[in-house]
């Protein structure tokens, strides 16, 4: 048997997966309804927030690679939330459009993504916010 220098518990990275697992998992049963998974969402919560963005916008947004944009944009374009269109003067370059469907989504989807986020932060002031995501940015960067 190999001794571990520190017990499972004491991982932190482990910690925060199950809790990334936990909090995804709730998001994705309460998207379920709308044929909707929690990774699309993100795209849908940065096109409501400001439509019309080039797909490498929206990964640069949600920190997602061109390839799985493009096939998370297709899957929603298929579903009827967006359209495509080719840039103009970039034929390269797709801009993503919010559909009358996908504006529909939204009125439904944003009041729930803000009662989750206040379910999960409740309990916690804005300075520990604040301190969590600090500590968090600082362990993302020593993995990059």
């Amino acid at each position: 048997m190999i001794e571990l220098k520190l017990s499972l518990n004491d991982y932190i990275s482990i910690f925060i997966h199950q809790t990334d697992l936990l909090l995804t998992n709730y998001v994705k049963n309460q998207l379920a309804p709308f044929n909707i998974a929690p990774e699309q969402n993100l795209i849908m919560m940065v096109l409501w927030e400001k439509d019309g963005l080039t797909q490498n916008e929206v990964g640069q947004k949600v920190d997602k690679d061109k390839t799985n944009i493009a096939r998370m944009a297709t899957s929603l374009e298929q579903k009827g939330f967006i359209k495509r269109s080719t840039c103009p003067y970039d034929r390269r370059s797709q801009r993503l459009y919010l559909t009358e469907e996908g504006r529909k989504l939204g009125e439904t989807v944003i009041p729930i993504a803000e009662e989750f986020n206040n379910m999960v932060c409740k309990g916690i002031s804005n300075e520990e916010l604040i301190e969590v995501k600090r500590i968090l940015s600082i362990m993302r960067k020593n993995v990059q």
